[in-house]
């Protein structure tokens, strides 16, 4: 009788996959089943040197990086991430976060984490979206390693354009001294987690990343995408 009532209701109200807009039977939540077998999963977290790490090769010392997905343009994982930043559907980060975080839980190299920190925005482009489109992920993987999740401990003090368009030199130009530490005596001696959406030239993290290494902290890198 219940999963009559449910197939009554998905007829009369609809959900759509997040991905490609198709109705969802009423065994689906948030992605059809063709596009979650459609997913391109990395598993660069099982792969030494992976393409994630190479991003920092001579510039910044990490200790692990990876990234869930491929990132390519119009593909399902685009359109996901465009759901979670513009559309609101912030469950999608949730939902990344566990799959990632039941992942890394199982690896020697990630379970001593101690803090995730999440990517910020500054405070005008987090009050005109209405969240950080990074937090429900970094929140996931925290809990699946028994770590402090933190929106505190790093803020972005200048509000920079969208760089989409911008190569990595064009980049870190508008990236300097865009973020600050608070209280980084607590950070001292800790292995810390930056979280962000999608990895291109990596010009972000690496601001990030050279701002807290000055605190004698261990960093490493997980991000729900990387391009293509």
């Amino acid at each position: 009788m219940f999963s009559i009532a449910n197939e009554l209701l998905s007829v009369f109200f609809s959900r759509s996959c997040l991905a490609c807009d198709s109705d969802m039977l009423a065994n689906e939540q948030h992605l059809c089943t063709h596009c979650r077998h459609e997913l391109p999963f990395t598993h660069y977290h099982e792969i030494p040197e992976n393409p994630v790490e190479r991003v920092f090769y001579g510039r910044v010392p990490v200790r692990q990086a990876t990234a869930l997905l491929h990132f390519s343009k119009d593909g399902v994982v685009q359109r996901m991430i465009h759901a979670l930043k513009y559309r609101g559907h912030t469950y999608l980060g949730i939902m990344l976060g566990d799959w990632l975080g039941h992942e890394l839980k199982q690896l020697d190299t990630y379970i001593d984490v101690d803090i995730v920190i999440p990517v910020p925005l500054h405070p005008i482009r987090k009050m005109r979206r209405g969240y950080n489109q990074v937090d429900g992920f970094g929140k996931q993987l925290a809990r699946h390693l028994n770590a402090t999740f933190s929106k505190n401990h790093l803020l972005r003090r200048r509000f920079t354009k969208k760089m989409a368009f911008k190569g990595r030199i064009d980049r870190w130009s508008s990236l300097e001294n865009t973020f600050k530490v608070k209280n980084p005596a607590s950070l001292k001696g800790k292995h810390i987690l930056i979280v962000d959406d999608i990895i291109t030239t990596g010009a972000t993290l690496e601001a990030c990343m050279l701002l807290l290494k000055n605190y004698s902290t261990t960093i490493s890198v997980a991000c729900m995408a990387i391009t293509d």
